[in-house]
């Protein structure tokens, strides 16, 4: 044979595809998790299950996509126009506008202000695990317009000319003063190089213009080493008055139209959350309005921090669902060996085991929901106190490695771009950082038991008697144990913390009456059968059932 017959030959073809899983592009996120129904139900959103189901179709359709093409076109940073003006523009991708838009039109930041009706914050919240799921990055602006409400209202005065735009539903990217924007965003900047955390040693001054006091103007010079989203209309910010650290809404645009003494230096070169800016600014004279009193601006501030720490719960627990998604999805389609991975036994213990974290994560956030649904609740108000802390520390340490073993279950498919399992890896960090890393949490856990009144109490009075369940009832005792002993007890904070949130999570499924999810995860996180990695669960799990319970199944 010639070469020019063979190279013309059928040989050509080196192979057909196959084994391959059917594409989840445009599945309905809402709509394939039935964890998300029942919880979201059980504590008060169910009335919003129809808006919920359009943004499944959203989140896992067009957002999907988007959420791709924002991360593959990062926010680039403009200093300067052509003419040599310096300007502090941040352009994004088309892309992440649709996102920013979609994500405002339906509530997101917010649906629990301009509806509240029981169950708002508990749907809002399930708005948030779905829109997460498409594209994470964003969901900083988002979470900060969404938080910014319970600070602002501290300030009756700013609230009535901020608080319009920033519930108005209408998002608006033009970098024009607020009178001239349909809709408005607000970001954050609080820690500073050399401080982090430790906001009390910051070092930006505030200088009145005026009068001192609530609701004045004041000029801010100092420097901030993260900006959230810079291209808000409008900052929560901190910096030093002679009576100490206090809280400053700062705008983009003074009152004249003008642009406002802020800059920015640069963006942030991150691990993950490509879609989002963050960055450095400095306030060069920076006009601003002291929120509340003057020296109190932590205690200001942390209403905003608060709902931003329960955001937190809510993207960790949305990212561990996404790749729980991909994971149960691959492998109810992939073979091995002429065999379907979900039909293998070991491969079964593994996903269950991701199932379980999921769903116990879900649990938690969601009623974490219902207690911000019930502020003037005084048992709902302390466990909300210690459960934000609690949650955020458990939940999010939780999303990493739960991630990178649903990317396993995929092999080499979930390690490429191509998937979303990398950009889910990458984004699972920051939410244990952002807004207090895992020791803050912890500490604050033992502040809240140690320093509000009754806190402690209204654990126990969650927990209950350990609802007929031994194990339950034994980890309650250890807690009690383990509270009352204050010997070396901030060396033992994690510990502590991550004993109540088992206990938490237990109490909540056992309460939902699925027993198959209840018992099994009674049995891996309190009965010491359970393993350090997942894929450990004992005998007697249903494994099966709990797979059919988290695995898409599409029409």
């Amino acid at each position: 044979m010639s070469l020019q017959s063979f190279a013309g030959s059928q040989f050509a073809e080196t192979h057909e595809v196959l084994n391959q899983v059917p594409s989840l592009d445009g599945a309905n996120l809402y709509r394939l998790d039935l964890p998300l129904q029942e919880w979201a139900r059980r504590f008060g959103g169910g009335w919003a299950e129809d808006q919920l189901s359009v943004y499944g179709g959203l989140a896992g359709g067009t957002l999907m996509a988007a959420g791709f093409l924002a991360n593959e076109n990062k926010p680039v940073f403009k200093s300067h126009d052509r003419y040599g003006n310096r300007i502090d523009l941040v352009e994004f991708h088309p892309a992440y506008h649709q996102l920013m838009h979609t994500a405002i039109e339906h509530g997101i930041p917010s649906l629990p202000w301009t509806d509240p009706r029981p169950g708002a914050q508990v749907a809002r919240a399930a708005l948030n695990y779905l829109h997460n799921q498409a594209e994470a990055g964003n969901a900083c602006p988002l979470t900060m317009t969404y938080a910014s409400v319970a600070t602002l209202r501290l300030q009756p005065d700013l609230a009535e000319i901020w608080l319009p735009k920033v519930l108005s539903g209408i998002y608006d990217p033009s970098n024009l003063p607020l009178e001239q924007k349909s809709g408005a965003t607000i970001g954050m900047a609080m820690t500073e190089k050399q401080g982090g955390t430790d906001v009390r040693a910051n070092t930006t001054r505030a200088h009145a213009v005026g009068s001192a006091g609530p609701g004045q103007p004041y000029e801010l010079v100092g420097h901030k080493w993260f900006c959230s989203a810079p291209m808000c209309d409008a900052f929560l910010t901190l910096a030093y008055t002679a009576r100490g650290l206090s809280c400053f809404l700062l705008p983009r645009h003074r009152p004249d139209g003008t642009r406002n003494q802020f800059y920015v230096q640069r963006l942030k070169n991150k691990l993950g959350n490509w879609a989002n800016a963050s960055s450095e600014v400095e306030y060069r004279g920076a006009l601003a309005w002291l929120v509340g009193e003057e020296g109190r601006g932590v205690a200001t501030i942390i209403e905003m921090v608060a709902l931003t720490r329960f955001d937190c719960m809510i993207g960790s627990s949305s990212l561990m669902r996404q790749a729980l998604t991909q994971a149960s999805h691959h492998c109810a389609h992939r073979q091995v060996g002429g065999r379907v991975l979900a039909e293998q036994p070991l491969m079964q213990n593994v996903l269950a085991d991701l199932a379980l974290e999921s769903e116990a994560a879900l649990a938690l956030t969601m009623r974490m929901g219902r207690a911000l649904d019930n502020p003037h609740d005084a048992q709902e108000d302390k466990f909300a106190r210690l459960v934000t802390a609690i949650g955020k520390y458990w939940i999010c340490k939780r999303a990493p490695a739960m991630i990178a073993e649903a990317s396993e279950c995929m092999g080499g498919a979930g390690y490429v771009e191509e998937t979303i399992m990398p950009r889910l890896y990458r984004e699972a960090p920051v939410n244990s950082i952002w807004e207090g890393s895992g020791n803050v949490q912890c500490l604050d856990v033992l502040r809240a038991l140690s320093k509000e009144p009754g806190v402690l109490d209204a654990l126990f009075v969650e927990l209950g008697d350990g609802h007929g369940d031994a194990r339950l009832k034994a980890q309650i005792n250890k807690l009690k144990a383990g509270f009352a002993d204050t010997a070396d007890i901030q060396y033992r904070a994690r510990q502590l913390t991550e004993d109540v949130a088992l206990a938490l999570q237990a109490k909540l499924l056992l309460e939902a009456g699925n027993s198959t999810v209840s018992d099994a995860f009674l049995a891996s996180r309190l009965g010491g059968e359970g393993g350090r990695v997942y894929g450990t669960l004992p005998r007697g799990v249903d494994a099966a059932a709990l797979l059919a319970r988290s695995t898409p199944h599409l029409a």
